[in-house]
């Protein structure tokens, strides 16, 4: 290709001219290339395939992005905390933890998110919505994690291990708040008495039967 048409491609960065129409969409691009890739999205076309598990992709950059679940490369290194990241994508999300930054707003109540998804999910409380079954017993739920954690009660499955005396819970959440039985901690404390507990649900039931005047919604 002549040299000068490169010359060319390059300066379309520099004047912002999309010359090149998506015949499908309208969608204009600067270059050439980038259309013909675009192209895909309509035509279907899925000719980049990964060697490992024959997983097919409509770019080659998606493909690449999608190795990292293969070779186990995490390139990307949050400066703040160190975390790794395999996608520069997923950093920037975790980047938000960080500058506090909450881009997106629920149209119901007002709430924000770092992420787009947290948001989505929460958008369930408003909407009632509860889209995953149980395929045992047909229980619905809201969230596809909860759907999972409550399939292990038909599979008998405990794979939750406490590390001090070896009793085995269904879910995570139930070892973290059977630990206190081991270390001691009472972080529950009533807002009333400043009685402290190490389980929420007891700091509940105290505040109810000692401070039944106490209106506020308990932490």
């Amino acid at each position: 290709m002549d040299p000068l048409g490169h010359v060319q491609q390059h300066m379309l960065m520099h004047t912002g001219d999309k010359p090149h129409e998506c015949p499908e969409c309208g969608k204009r691009f600067s270059l050439f290339g980038n259309m013909k890739s675009h192209m895909v999205v309509h035509t279907g076309q899925k000719p980049f395939e990964c060697a490992e598990c024959g997983k097919t992709f409509s770019r080659l950059g998606g493909m690449k992005e999608h190795m990292v679940v293969h070779n186990g490369n995490k390139p990307h290194k949050c400066p703040e905390c160190g975390k790794r990241f395999g996608h520069l994508k997923s950093m920037s999300t975790h980047m938000k933890l960080h500058t506090g930054q909450k881009p997106f707003e629920c149209a119901e109540c007002g709430k924000r998110f770092s992420r787009l998804g947290d948001m989505k999910k929460h958008i369930v409380v408003h909407t009632g919505d509860k889209p995953h079954v149980c395929p045992e017993c047909g229980k619905r739920f809201t969230q596809l994690g909860s759907m999972k954690s409550h399939k292990l009660v038909h599979m008998g499955q405990k794979p939750f291990e406490c590390a001090e005396c070896g009793k085995r819970f269904r879910e995570r959440s139930s070892i973290i708040t059977h630990m206190v039985v081991h270390t001691g901690d009472k972080p529950h404390e009533c807002p009333e008495c400043g009685k402290k507990f190490g389980h929420r649900r007891s700091m509940r039931s105290h505040v109810i039967s000692l401070h039944p005047a106490y209106k506020p919604d308990m932490p």
